[in-house]
């Protein structure tokens, strides 16, 4: 669902009745993964894709039926199944997907429009949803944020989400179920992943006939681009396309202009490394060094490999890579450190422009993130869909997602 938070949110503020069918859980080689949301307003509109186009049609028709009666439910589709062929998922996987209609008079309304908010501005917070367990509970929802503060549709007021917890209403009634929905979506979030959660009824933490998904919505993940070269320009364009809030940073004022590169979210002048030890990065952190001049590169990988990063990559040819080695050596990086440079940057695509070159510098940096190998598909036996551990639905998701 909040991986078309922006859409959805423009909905709820209009006022807008419409019903959102998530995939919970995939299976073999199912084409979208947890988290992936298709929605129907009452007008008939669709927006988003569970399948990328396998059932579409099917779960289309759920959500119109689940606005017709209100009710929430939990489909199976899978490739062994008598209408496997009908409802078109071919691809030899397995999805189960959670239809919930979100309807301008329900009660919960208003949970729903917070978590549709807050995700559209980009700020982090998690939903949880019943999607299996008794049938009073289906359809419950939570929303939670970083601050363990929380909203909650229920029949009931409770504050059990435990000290700094704001708790309002209940996943039916049981206050051990929302302290533990609480505690265990707030984990989720922190990570940034979307999945599912198995409690008891009582609130164990341990499989008892209630599964909860939770999604989270994360700011999207940095890239850094260092020097505003022509390649540059490419590889800004590709990073907001995948869904990365791009800066460029170089130290020439007369290079690093908003006329240049307008894609850019945000353009930075100052000495490399000098703004990478003052910014803001994390474990998604993609930086990307394009300079190849030693005066900017040293300096910068010498502060980059040792930062928790999520990825560092230099241009320049064989020869520039081990005059840089050389010297990072001198100012005392050890191979362990080393080893985390990607240089020469990108994969082997023979790629000569810069839109090329870009190019093969994402198709490097999703084969880092997602555990993937570079190698062609054909004739490869490796999975072609990894349950990648490297990003959670959100804003990756909600530009992405995004």
């Amino acid at each position: 669902m909040l991986d078309i938070a922006d859409e959805l949110n423009r909905w709820a503020e209009e006022g807008r009745d419409f019903a959102v069918a998530t995939v919970v859980s995939v299976g073999g080689s199912a084409p979208r993964g947890p988290g992936a949301a298709l929605a129907v307003d009452s007008g008939g509109t669709a927006i988003g894709s569970v399948s990328g186009g396998c059932v579409e049609g099917a779960v289309y028709d759920l959500c119109v039926q689940a606005l017709q009666d209100g009710r929430t439910v939990l489909e199976r589709f899978g490739y062994s199944d008598e209408d496997a062929f009908a409802v078109g998922l071919t691809c030899g996987g397995v999805i189960e997907v959670l239809v919930t209609p979100v309807r301008a008079d329900a009660p919960e309304r208003p949970v729903y429009a917070a978590a549709l908010a807050a995700a559209s501005r980009g700020e982090a917070a998690a939903v949880a949803r019943v999607a299996r367990g008794p049938a009073e509970l289906l359809g419950r929802v939570l929303l939670v944020r970083p601050d363990g503060s929380s909203d909650s549709f229920g029949a009931s007021t409770s504050h059990a989400g435990g000290p700094g917890v704001s708790h309002e209403g209940s996943l039916g009634g049981r206050p051990e179920l929302d302290r533990t929905a609480v505690a265990e979506t707030r984990a989720l979030l922190a990570a940034g992943r979307t999945g599912t959660l198995e409690l008891s009824e009582d609130g164990a933490r341990c499989p008892g006939g209630v599964t909860l998904l939770v999604e989270s919505s994360v700011p999207p993940p940095r890239m850094i681009v260092f020097g505003a070269v022509d390649f540059a320009t490419a590889l800004v364009r590709v990073g907001r396309f995948l869904g990365y809030h791009v800066t460029v940073c170089d130290a020439r004022p007369v290079f690093a202009t908003r006329v240049r590169f307008p894609d850019a979210d945000e353009i930075v002048v100052d000495w490399p490394h000098r703004y990478l030890r003052r910014t803001v990065t994390d474990d998604r952190t993609v930086l990307c060094v394009l300079t190849h001049d030693a005066k900017f590169d040293v300096p910068l990988l010498e502060a980059a490999l040792r930062m928790p990063v999520a990825f560092v990559g230099a241009m320049g040819s064989r020869r520039t890579h081990e005059d840089r080695e050389r010297r990072l050596r001198e100012v005392g990086l050890g191979e362990r450190e080393l080893a985390r440079l990607r240089s020469p940057i990108g994969l082997d695509l023979g790629a000569r422009t810069p839109e090329e070159t870009a190019l093969s510098i994402a198709a490097e940096i999703v084969a880092a993130r997602e555990g993937g190998t570079g190698a062609p598909l054909t004739g490869s036996r490796t999975p072609i869909h990894r349950d990648g551990g490297g990003r959670g639905t959100g804003a990756v998701g909600a530009r992405e997602a995004a």
